[in-house]
This record gives C-alpha cells, sequence and structure tokens, in this order.
C-alpha cells in the first residue's frame, strides 16, 4: 500500500506553491474572450490582498464565507482567503432556487457571500431580510450592476485594495494567521442534495480533503507533480470538483485551464487547444464527447486519463470512448461525505467489468447486511458498502442525530449496495433508496440500465421504480436515442430478454429527447420518481 504524506491546510500549500513555482502559470482562463495566465505568486497575492480585506471588514476565525457562480478564480481565491483567516468555504449550486439558497445561508450562519454578478446579487437581496447573520455581499464581475450602492455591498476589487492597505497597516498578519491554521480545523460545509428533507452539510477538514487528493496521486503514479496540466470542466462548488481539480492543483502544483461551463465544442477545443493532461467528469460528460459528430477531428492525445465519478460508468461507454480516443477513462467512486473519492479502478492494472475498483490507500470498505448494517457480510454476499478512513468527514453541521444514523462504529454508511470479490474489486449492485421489491424479489435498477446500455441506439438511460398491481413496483425504463437512430420498446425488449430475468423486465419504457439531471451533469431518478407519483395520484392510484 502507497504511503500517505503529510497533511496540512489548504492555505499553507498555496504558500508552498507560490515559494517554489512563484513564475510558472497556475491558472489559465478566458476572460471576457482574452485568454490569461496568473502565476503562483499571483495566485497567492490574491488570496492574500482579498484574506486581508476581509479581516478588515471583520471576517473571524470559525465564521463562513459562501461563493455561488460559474468557475470563476476569484470565487476560489475566495474561498481559500476565508479558510485562511480559519474560517469555512461553502460553496453552493448557482442556479439553485430561492428557498434552496434561503435554507444552506441560514444554516450555514453564512457571514459574507462572494457572488458572480449582477444575476446572483439580485437573488441575495431578494433573501437578505431572510439571513440575519449576513453582513457582507461582495461581487466580482461589475457589468451590468446596478449604480445603487449599500454599505454591505462590495466589489472584488475594492476588498483586494482594502487588503492592501490593511496589510500595510499589519504587516504578517496574513502569514500568522494561516500558521493558526490545523489540519483537523473545517475547511468547507458541502452540502449534498438528498431525495427528501433538506440537504445536510457535511463538514469536511483540510486534512480530509488534503489526504484524499494525496490518496488519489498515490494511485496515479505516473502523475509528476509540478508537470501536470488538470481541465477544470467539473462545476467548483462541486466536492468532486474541489478535490479533483482545485485542491488537487494545489497539493501538486498542476496548472488548471478553467471553463466557466461544461460546454461540448468548447471543451473539445479547448483540450486540443490546451493539451491538459487530466480530465476529472461525470460520465455524461464522457458519453457527450463519445457522440460529438466530430470526434475524430479533435487532437485528445494530451489526455494522460480522465476520471470519472458522481454516477456509475457505464462499461460500454468506457471502452468505446477508449477505442476511439486511445485516452483510458478510469471509473472511481466516493460521496461528498467522503471529500468524495473512495475507491477507484487501477490505471495501469487489470480492471473489471462493472467494478468500482478497489479501496484507496488507507481506506478500509465493509459490506454490511441490508437488515442489520452491524454485521458483516460473507465475502461475495451483497451489502451496503460501509467505509472507514482518514477522508470521512467530521460529521454534519448541526445533525449530530443524523451524524449519528449515518454511522454503523466507525464506519461511514453509503446508502450503496455492493458485492466484493476476493481480490477486493467492488461492484456496485445499486443504492439502498432506489431498490425496487417486484413480487417481493429485489431488483435493482442498475443491472437494468447496463443491458439497455448494451443497445447501439441509446446514448443514455434511467430506471425507476413504479406501482404495479400484480407485483407491487415495477421497473419503468427512461431513454433518450442517440441522434439519428431509432428503436421501439418491442426492439429494446428483444435486446434485452437474453440478458435479465423476467421479474427485470421493464414494465414500461419511454423514449424522451432529454433525461434530466443534477447539478453536476448526472443523470437523476428524483424528478421522473415525482413524475410518476403525480401521475398515480391523479389516477386515483
Amino acid at each position: 500500500m502507497a504511503q500517505l504524506g503529510e497533511v496540512t491546510t489548504l492555505p499553507r500549500l498555496l504558500q508552498a506553491n507560490a515559494r517554489e513555482r512563484g513564475g510558472r502559470p497556475a491558472i489559465r482562463e478566458k476572460d471576457r474572450g482574452i485568454w490569461q495566465t496568473h502565476t503562483w505568486r499571483e495566485y497567492h497575492d490574491h488570496v492574500r490582498d482579498f484574506a486581508l480585506g476581509l479581516a478588515a471588514l471583520g471576517f473571524r476565525r470559525g465564521e463562513a464565507l459562501s461563493v455561488i457562480g460559474d468557475n470563476r478564480p476569484r470565487l476560489y481565491w475566495a474561498q481559500l482567503a476565508a479558510q485562511a483567516l480559519g474560517g469555512v468555504a461553502v460553496p453552493v449550486y448557482q442556479d439553485s432556487i430561492a428557498r434552496e439558497l434561503s435554507y444552506v445561508w441560514g444554516h450555514a450562519e453564512a457571514t459574507v457571500i462572494v457572488a458572480e454578478d449582477q444575476e446572483q446579487v439580485d437573488k441575495i437581496i431578494s433573501l437578505r431580510d431572510q439571513l440575519p447573520g449576513l453582513r457582507y455581499v461582495i461581487y466580482d464581475d461589475p457589468r451590468g450592476l446596478t449604480q445603487v450602492r449599500f454599505d454591505w455591498l462590495k466589489s472584488f476589487d475594492e476588498v483586494e485594495e482594502l487588503g492592501r492597505k490593511h496589510g500595510a497597516q499589519h504587516p504578517g498578519l496574513f502569514e500568522a494567521e494561516v500558521d493558526r491554521g490545523r489540519p483537523d480545523d473545517v475547511a468547507m460545509i458541502c452540502y449534498t442534495s438528498g431525495t427528501t428533507g433538506n440537504p445536510k452539510g457535511a463538514m469536511l477538514t483540510h486534512a480530509n480533503v488534503n489526504t484524499n487528493c494525496q490518496q488519489g496521486a498515490a494511485w496515479a503514479t505516473h502523475l509528476v507533480a509540478g508537470k501536470e496540466r488538470v481541465l477544470a470542466a467539473l462545476p467548483f462548488f462541486h466536492v468532486f470538483a474541489m478535490t479533483a481539480v482545485m485542491n488537487f492543483a494545489l497539493a501538486y502544483g498542476a496548472e488548471i485551464v478553467i471553463m466557466p461551463r461544461f460546454v461540448l465544442d468548447d471543451a473539445m477545443a479547448l483540450i486540443t487547444k490546451a493539451r491538459p493532461t487530466v480530465m476529472p467528469g461525470v460520465p455524461t460528460m464522457f458519453i457527450a464527447m463519445l457522440n460529438h459528430p466530430k470526434l475524430t477531428s479533435f487532437d485528445l492525445s494530451s489526455l494522460k486519463f480522465c476520471l470519472s465519478g458522481g454516477a456509475p460508468l457505464p462499461v460500454e461507454v468506457k471502452e468505446k470512448f477508449e477505442r476511439l480516443t486511445g485516452c483510458k477513462v478510469v471509473e472511481g467512486y466516493g460521496l461528498s461525505e467522503a471529500s468524495p473519492s473512495v475507491t477507484c479502478n487501477p490505471i495501469d492494472g487489470p480492471v473489471k467489468e462493472g467494478s468500482i475498483g478497489q479501496p484507496l490507500p488507507g481506506t478500509i470498505v465493509s459490506l454490511r447486511d441490508l437488515a442489520d448494517p452491524t454485521k458483516e457480510v460473507v465475502l461475495g454476499e451483497k451489502g451496503e458498502i460501509c467505509i472507514k478512513g482518514p477522508q470521512v468527514m467530521k460529521g454534519y453541521w448541526k445533525r449530530p442525530e443524523e451524524t449519528a444514523n449515518q454511522m454503523v462504529g466507525e464506519y461511514l454508511r453509503t446508502g450503496d449496495v455492493g458485492i466484493m470479490d476476493e481480490e477486493g474489486f467492488i461492484f456496485i449492485v445499486d443504492r439502498i433508496k432506489d431498490l425496487i421489491i417486484c413480487s417481493g424479489y429485489n431488483v435493482y435498477p442498475r443491472r437494468i440500465e447496463e443491458a439497455i446500455y448494451e443497445h447501439p441506439a441509446v446514448e443514455e438511460v434511467t430506471v425507476i421504480g413504479i406501482k404495479d398491481e400484480y407485483r407491487g413496483e415495477a421497473p419503468k425504463a427512461f431513454i433518450k436515442l442517440r441522434a439519428g437512430m431509432s428503436a421501439t420498446a418491442d426492439d429494446i425488449k428483444k435486446h434485452l430478454e437474453p440478458k435479465i430475468s423476467k421479474i427485470e423486465m421493464p414494465a414500461e419504457i419511454e423514449f424522451r429527447d432529454a433525461l434530466p439531471k443534477t447539478m453536476i451533469g448526472k443523470l437523476s431518478k428524483k424528478e421522473l420518481k415525482a413524475e410518476e407519483a403525480a401521475r398515480q395520484k391523479a389516477k386515483g392510484k
């Protein structure tokens, strides 16, 4: 097992890069149509000045700063600045509805919110009366911003300038604050979107996220510190991007090529031009790239590997992508509560079909009985995936009872059902909450989805359980077909007959032009379940 190194805080990693790689590129972004490059020294100085500006405004250790907007360097710098002062970063989804924002900001007790532009500032102004703890709103892009001035509304440039003045009056303050930080301090609160109820805030420490970066790098032994270039196409608010892109870059001196949002044509052109060596993504990104009509006209040869996470990667997608691009796609598995990475398939070793790989260094995976999670199942039997390791969260913010319910002893319960073989490879069968009970039998949607994906006309598929008068529940498949291809429900069922059992055969198949996705682009079942429930209610069932 690879040995993990000493863990530290994220601001200290930034300081180390500024010392060792000061003049080398750290971030490349396209701002107002012009490509700009920021060196590690410039990166460090922006964070320092913003942190000192926050200190001058009264931001203190333990307070929460939230950011909202597309992928922009300044929003990440603001988070690091807060963390340098001993504060907590709370990233939120830029397209969240008002009710969700009000809940998260209120629950996290955010005192400062950093927004991208006028649209986001307007959202915050409309909610400000519901956020008694909010003291300052800071905006990044001034274009189109109203001329109305409030003492609590500041521009990013204003805060940086205030920081430079404050730093001149208090030399060494930034360094002293960074030095006070400890690895077990909470670095960020990541709110997880549940299928029911309000989201829960997973408290991740500096040690959690720093260790998770080390675990991933120890797995990818051919990566070279200071020599890698990572494509930032995933949204920064999500923990996958925070660890696999932003924090990985801090830990290993990698240059980041930023996309504000994933746009297929832009991504393909950017890979060809900017020559990234690593691309973390979700399966829908790779499916979109694979189905690009001019795929072979782009040069993807710079990529050493693509890391797929956030949702199961269909085997057919992995194999076809590798065959057509020459780039290896490595599937990992994780969850917000684990910073997020837990397992990964070998990059250079054998890969088993349908497996999420083996536990990362320092991680222990235990499969527990579905009826009694205190009991471990026999090797080769289905069980709930439970994990123990240095990347596991400190707990849920202000939710001690739910924290206790999420743990079984020292192990974090994931809610995923899996099987482990004798070589430690893990195969996810399904999520406990997605399990379909048909005539008393357990039916796992993922198994059906994998079989449907093998049909050449299928681009995307989601399977959920619907009410069935005879079986209690039955599977229903929602399918998006590839452009220019066709298939009927009978075609799909005929394709499935030799692959799945009769009890697993979908009772209904519905074709759609698009399937609902989550905020990071993975297929979502929640909206489809809600639609089916409403349809059943309308029928009086």
